[in-house]
């Protein structure tokens, strides 16, 4: 009877599991469903519909230091060839004093005892602040405090902070937060490894009671990240001599002075390192930003004016504008010329689909100057060639040519780009459809840069959830679509949906690059990868020769994905998907190893959501 009725359960599991299989076939086609499948299968733990976790006092459970563990890091401390001093600077101004205290316990609480603590108060006028910092700096000489007769400002005051410094490297800690016990040796354990010369590292975020309400897992050093809000914040180090060369803390941006800071540090350096693990607690009361950013809304306006004089420096042609997210801005580049673009549209038959895609161009695209080239893969249907015909007569900038091999995804495109006459050219899917105007110059901003390689979109399915909004190399033993399924208004993982960013790869279904890099790196992979992570794989090789990936939420489309090509899930398709994916893994078998850098490794590669990996 028992075995009955655990067989009962396996079946209802299978075929709940078969019904689910059905509907992402049903919804999004074969290559989707293999993609889920494929997970499921060899990794076990990949859902067939994503869920989401965020227990993040779980995942600081997970990851509390043990006895054993603190003993192995007092070890590893004396082995360390080089020992700096580490100052760290607490500027000071009419904090509670239970705050003040958990803030300067937690620097004396350090497994790494090199420090010195630089405190300036700021011209505090309650009673308890000069009380308590007199009691702690005749506790510990290593703690040092100075007190000024006028307020500075939180930039002059960190100022002050850094003169009383004795050591070359610097970080910052605020009068209300915390950092935790090991944050000191994680840093130094770079110093010792590592030729850097900024250092961050991940936040959480905690309420009164020191519950954890949230943790930033950050992306490794991404500039154009960077460029739409300061997404390196806490803990950050660095070393004195480079905080001099950048001129220090400016007062003209008091509340973004970290902001300016790092805008100014990373144009001094490259040897940028981030620390993938929670070493600062920012503590959320009523006066913080992290609870409240309105009672700071000036600092809005002086991290634009930040980012303002970043784009002088750098002699970068751009406006900064703001967003509908407070401390979140978009740098709109300048377009430096008016260049040809190429728009390569391969397909098959499926006219409605064609028909749709190129007016969308036609009517929805501001920028004029541009080529499309329709290229037919194996179209049988009369309409086909009918509305071939009506789309050629009725615009001179449309070609349609016949390329009638086997499909090969990469081949037809490699084809098409060879015939393009633009600098730049656009991979289109025929199931695209254009929502914004200036989607080409949201796109070619970017795009025209030297240093950028593939600037990718953002991309909705027919029910307003995410497509794609750039692609994360490792999800599911491959690569996976960031935030998918998300709501087309939902910001995402810390804003990301909303923000200009670097990524490892985005999709061909919408890319644009420069016809002679795409032809410098000979295109997509036409012998390897013929349908599937061809796109993947090209936007790795850009990385490989050192260009950035780019994605913009400033390009904006419909992707009606597989349409064009039906849903057929034959055994021969089945063994090309895995031969592909195998040759991806074995071709990318580093990168995979090492993780994406623009992807946390505290996050699941099982799902595409940025859930905990718990």
């Amino acid at each position: 009877m028992l075995f009955i009725k655990l067989l009962n359960i396996k079946l209802f599991r299978a075929s709940h599991l078969f019904q689910k299989g059905l509907l992402v076939i049903a919804r999004e086609g074969y290559r989707e469903f293999f993609l889920r499948l494929w997970g499921y299968i060899y990794r076990n733990k990949y859902d067939i519909i994503p869920g989401i976790k965020t227990d993040y006092n779980r995942w600081m459970k997970n990851n509390k230091l043990t006895d054993m563990r603190i003993d192995e890091i007092k070890i590893e401390i004396t082995r360390f060839q080089h020992r700096p001093k580490i100052s760290i600077i607490m500027p000071v101004y009419n904090v509670d004093q239970i705050w003040l205290e958990k803030a300067i316990d937690s620097v004396m609480n350090q497994l790494y005892d090199n420090w010195e603590l630089c405190i300036v108060d700021d011209a505090s006028t309650k009673e308890h602040i000069r009380e308590t910092l007199k009691s702690y700096s005749e506790k510990d000489s290593r703690i040092k405090v100075k007190y000024l007769k006028k307020n500075q400002g939180i930039a002059g005051a960190s100022n002050e902070g850094v003169s009383l410094s004795t050591s070359e490297w610097i970080g910052f800690l605020d009068n209300d937060d915390e950092l935790t016990e090991d944050a000191l040796f994680e840093v130094v354990k770079v110093i010792n490894r590592n030729s850097a010369k900024i250092i961050y590292s991940d936040e959480g975020i905690i309420d009164h009671k020191g519950k954890m309400i949230s943790i930033h897992f950050k992306p490794d050093f991404s500039p154009d990240l960077l460029f739409s809000h300061n997404y390196i914040t806490h803990f950050l180090v660095f070393s004195k001599s480079l905080f001099q060369e950048a001129g220090g803390f400016s007062s003209k941006y008091d509340g973004a002075q970290d902001y300016d800071l790092i805008l100014k540090l990373t144009e001094k350096t490259d040897t940028i390192f981030h620390i993938p693990k929670v070493l600062y607690h920012w503590r959320t009361i009523p006066t913080s930003t992290s609870t409240n950013p309105e009672s700071k809304s000036y600092a809005d306006n002086a991290g634009k004016a930040a980012l303002v004089a970043a784009l002088n420096r750098r002699k970068t042609a751009g406006n900064v504008l703001n967003t509908d997210t407070i401390f979140h801005y978009r740098v709109k580049r300048w377009l430096i010329h008016n260049p040809l673009i190429s728009i390569i549209i391969p397909f098959k038959d499926k006219p409605e689909l064609l028909t749709n895609c190129i007016e969308s161009i036609l009517t929805k695209t501001n920028y004029d100057n541009f080529e499309i080239i329709g290229i037919s893969n194996n179209s049988k249907e009369s309409k086909t060639f009918d509305v071939m015909t009506r789309l050629r007569d009725a615009d001179k900038r449309i070609r349609i040519i016949e390329y009638n091999i086997d499909f090969n995804f990469s081949k037809i495109n490699n084809y098409a780009v060879s015939l393009a006459n633009g600098e730049h050219v656009v991979l289109m899917n025929n199931d695209i459809e254009i929502l914004n105007v200036d989607w080409i110059e949201a796109l070619l901003e970017h795009s025209q840069r030297e240093d950028v390689g593939a600037v990718g979109a953002k991309l909705y399915y027919a029910n307003d959830t995410i497509q794609h909004a750039g692609v994360i190399v490792g999800i599911a033993g491959f690569a996976g679509h960031s935030h998918r399924h998300f709501s087309k208004n939902d910001v995402g993982y810390f804003n990301r949906l909303k923000c200009i960013q670097n990524v490892s790869a985005v999709t061909a279904a919408l890319m644009m690059v420069k016809k002679n890099l795409y032809e410098k790196l000979r295109g997509l992979d036409e012998i390897n990868l013929s349908v599937a992570l061809n796109d993947v794989d090209f936007c790795l090789r850009l990385r490989e020769k050192g260009y950035l990936n780019i994605y913009t939420p400033y390009a904006e489309f419909y992707h009606y994905e597989s349409s064009s090509r039906g849903y057929e899930i034959g055994p021969e398709k089945q063994s090309r998907f895995k031969n592909e994916i195998e040759y991806f893994q074995a071709r990318w078998k580093e990168v995979l190893e090492k993780g994406d850098p623009y992807y946390n490794p505290n996050l699941t590669l099982d799902k595409e959501d940025f859930s905990l990996r718990l």
